[in-house]
């Protein structure tokens, strides 16, 4: 019966990862997932206008609903770089190898099989319901498409399937891309006098930008402010003075810092840079953006996305960490470093939110991808254990 098991997770991977799905290309996965779900009784299968997939499992009696999330979406795959076909998922040396195995495909596998195994063995004679959201849209808004989901699905708990090497994580820092513009006046390079070069001036704000000493968190580390982009204009400039000037700080949020308080220690340096010169015009702001679903909806938001954290002793938590080591008994508490939907369900809807997920973190977006099938399976028993947990609090 355990091989039995471990062979049709091994295969749903698979087949998952068979799709590619690019974000905002995630269709034919999708559709993989609803057959899935049809075929196996879940009680529901819904598709909001993002085109995120949620699958229900409905206990016998009321009780608590518990969300497992994971993004079916992935990042491109530069296949010169690749020495394995990226979507052949060919398993070798008790790894599974292709793109989205560990980010997060083999994830979804291991909650969809969970929900599944879990009605089974229980004849769904458990409290609430079991909600599986499939997500899109992650790689490029973390945690804006699911705003539909827990608006839809109203979950009592979250669980983040993102990698975790099966320890069970209780926050993450958040993430902000920073926008930084200088504006001045075009001339011709030959009299730069007649204009006022951006450029110029945006050197001396950066200057005074990585002066600024950002707060570091006990559990979470630092609150990194770090330039990732500059673009002049007009470019090519070739004989001509910039009149504009734009650079993106990539900024990693700690808990507790909101839009205004970002924004804020920057905004500050350019009010006082334009009262010492009359020429400096500067503005700061959150990047934003737009992109296209598979269902033909567009999704759009600004580039910010809070951190979260729980105490160890909250109950949820310190049950679930307690049932937990009975089946894997080396894991322990940690928190993510990088971005995840958590930044909506628990940093923007407040809903009590862990993570655990199998794989490494360092193996997300690498050329060569994999999951180790041991990892995957325990990750299958250790969700089952959640969901026991949880639908019980």
């Amino acid at each position: 019966m355990i091989q039995l098991r471990i062979d049709e997770i091994v295969a749903l991977c698979q087949s998952l990862v068979q799709s590619p799905s690019l974000s905002g290309q995630e269709k034919e996965v999708a559709k993989k997932i609803q057959d899935f779900a049809n075929q196996h009784k879940f009680d529901e299968v819904t598709v909001d206008r993002f085109g995120n997939i949620a699958v229900v499992i409905n206990g016998v009696e009321p009780g608590p609903t518990v969300l497992f999330d994971g993004h079916i979406d992935t990042v491109p795959v530069f296949e010169e770089n690749w020495t394995v076909n990226p979507y052949e998922a060919i398993v070798k040396d008790g790894k599974i190898w292709g793109r989205g195995t560990s980010d997060m495909k083999g994830s979804i596998t291991a909650m969809l099989l969970a929900a599944k195994y879990f009605a089974e063995d229980c004849q769904k004679n458990f409290k609430g319901k079991i909600v599986i959201s499939c997500s899109v849209h992650e790689e490029c808004f973390e945690g804006v498409a699911t705003r539909l989901v827990s608006e839809q699905h109203q979950p009592n708990y979250v669980v983040i399937g993102e990698a975790t090497n099966l320890k069970l994580n209780i926050g993450q820092r958040g993430r902000a891309e920073v926008i930084v513009e200088t504006f001045g006046k075009s001339a011709h390079s030959s009299n730069p006098d007649a204009g006022i070069n951006a450029v110029n001036k945006m050197v001396t704000l950066i200057a005074e930008i990585n002066e600024l000493k950002n707060e570091e968190h006990p559990i979470l580390g630092k609150g990194i402010l770090e330039l990732t982009d500059f673009i002049s204009s007009p470019y090519p400039g070739a004989s001509v003075v910039p009149s504009h000037a734009r650079v993106t700080f990539d900024r990693r949020l700690l808990v507790n810092e909101t839009r205004e308080s970002v924004l804020e220690p920057i905004q500050k340096i350019i009010d006082r840079l334009e009262l010492e010169d009359e020429q400096f015009n500067a503005k700061v702001s959150f990047s934003s953006g737009s992109e296209l679903c598979y269902t033909g909806e567009t999704i759009e938001a600004e580039r910010f996305f809070p951190a979260w954290l729980y105490d160890a002793n909250e109950n949820f938590i310190a049950q679930t960490f307690e049932n937990l080591k009975k089946i894997i008994p080396q894991t322990e508490l940690s928190h993510y470093s990088f971005c995840t939907n958590g930044s909506h369900f628990a940093g923007e809807a407040n809903i009590p939110t862990i993570g655990f997920g199998p794989s490494l973190e360092k193996l997300a977006h690498i050329d060569d991808e994999y999951i180790e099938i041991e990892q995957l399976v325990k990750a299958t028993e250790g969700y089952i254990s959640i969901m026991e947990t949880l639908t019980n609090l």
